[in-house]
């Protein structure tokens, strides 16, 4: 979720991770070759099911070096603020600020982008090899190196710019209330995380990439028709030239009232056909018009106020346990980010199962909204066909894997799932018919 669920509670609540497929295409079965050739065939009622593909060796060994990275990432992640804070750098670079500048707040915003820095730099490596050596090495990514370090460098400075307008939040409240500021810094945080979750889409992600109008006319009145369907009024229709970047595929609905706005990278219209793009673009409005971006800001907020309630409890005990060789005496003191960010981190970690259960959850809702407004089994399983493909995805990752990083149900259950999900062909009504607005010309019943 850069754009995860840690770097959006980091950013909203302290800043505390100051700142988220190819032309190789994958090899699959002979069944679903054949399948991919075929029209979308119905027999007496009846759908022949698309097979789920084997993953290629290219997706294999995506898949298992992966996991290795994720530990090490994840260790890494743990490693560098403990450094920074055990080994008193961080009182270092708190001295280092009160020098330049002995105002309070100013001295914060210059310590934060001494630390920003220094996470970036030791991120540099890790992050080099994960975001450009390797999507390249698979065939996933098109993107220049000049154009990698553009959109680090911006990333560092949007977190710096953010972390400069709330940071100062919980360490105000820690000099006023210090028994209570992690409570109070998480009713402060509700309104930022609502901010950031329906403006991030809006003004952020346009200065990494150019957002322009669909250049498919008889494409995008079939994705509004779609929308209005879906009780989504007065979107626009953006494409976005994500082809820049990266070979893999995406799209999304976002916004409230008039942000509104319906997201398709050029990637994706590149790979899909008009009925396969239509499956995509009904499962993105199943997310939107199931609610899922306020529901996952309740989840984010339940998850805020468990880890600051953690960190009030740990954090000041380490602080008087190793006050002394870390040259920081009170959890008041901005030179504590980094053990806030440990901790947190820990927080999250821990709860990272149960949330990416919920996220698997949303995820299949989306597919059954999108199969119930569109009734394409055919198109909706071929789609998942060519993630494994095109994003060297592997279909059938171990239930370990899943538990611990999967945030999608994996795509041979979604598959079989748009195999076998039908019940419109038995005259019965689908759990989300009452979403649905009737449209001109629609023959299906509208339940």
């Amino acid at each position: 979720m850069s754009r995860s669920l840690l770097w959006l509670i980091a950013l909203t609540v302290m800043a505390f991770a100051v700142g988220h497929s190819g032309a190789l295409a994958a090899e699959v079965s002979q069944e679903a070759t054949t399948a991919l050739a075929q029209p979308a065939p119905v027999s007496s009622g009846i759908i022949v099911p698309v097979p789920v593909p084997t993953a290629s060796p290219q997706a294999i060994r995506l898949y298992r070096s992966g996991n290795v990275l994720w530990i090490v990432s994840t260790v890494w992640g743990f490693v560098v603020p403990a450094l920074i804070f055990f080994t008193g750098f961080s009182s270092r670079l708190r001295d280092l600020a009160q020098r330049i500048h002995p105002r309070w707040y100013l001295s914060l915003v210059i310590y934060l982008v001494f630390f920003a820095f220094v996470l970036f730099f030791a991120n540099l490596p890790l992050d080099y090899y994960s975001g450009f050596l390797r999507p390249h090495d698979y065939g996933l990514s098109s993107q220049t190196l000049a154009k990698w370090l553009r959109d680090e460098f911006l990333t560092l400075a949007i977190g710096i710019i953010g972390g400069s307008l709330v940071l100062w939040i919980p360490f105000l409240l820690l000099k006023h209330a210090r028994k209570r500021w992690w409570l109070y810094t998480w009713f402060a945080s509700i309104p930022i995380l609502v901010l950031i979750t329906f403006v991030e889409p809006i003004w952020v992600d346009p200065l990494f990439n150019h957002f322009g109008p669909m250049q498919d006319k008889a494409l995008e009145t079939r994705i509004l028709s779609l929308a209005s369907r879906a009780g989504i009024e007065g979107a626009n229709v953006y494409e976005v030239n994500k082809s820049v970047d990266t070979n893999e595929l995406n799209a999304y609905v976002t916004g409230i009232g008039g942000t509104k706005r319906i997201v398709l990278w050029d990637t994706t219209l590149k790979e899909f056909n008009p009925d396969e793009v239509a499956l995509v673009m009904s499962h993105e409005m199943g997310h939107y018009a199931l609610g899922h971006a306020w529901k996952g800001i309740v989840v984010e907020s339940f998850v805020l106020l468990i880890g600051l309630w953690v960190v009030h409890i740990c954090v000041d005990w380490m602080i008087r346990r190793f006050g002394a060789r870390t040259g920081v005496h009170e959890i008041g003191d901005f030179a504590s980010l980094p053990l806030f960010m440990l901790t947190f981190s820990a927080v999250v970690f821990l709860l990272m199962p149960p949330l990416l259960v919920v996220s698997r959850d949303y995820e299949h809702e989306a597919d059954r909204f999108g199969l119930e407004m569109t009734h394409e089994n055919h198109s909706c399983a071929l789609v998942f066909v060519k993630f494994v493909q095109h994003d060297l995805a592997y279909p059938n990752p171990s239930p370990l894997v899943e538990f611990f990083r999967w945030s999608h149900p994996s795509l041979g259950d979604r598959i079989n799932f748009c195999n076998t999900y039908h019940p419109w062909l038995q005259g019965q009504e689908g759990r989300y018919s009452g979403y649905f607005q009737p449209m001109a010309g629609d023959q299906r019943p509208v339940r």
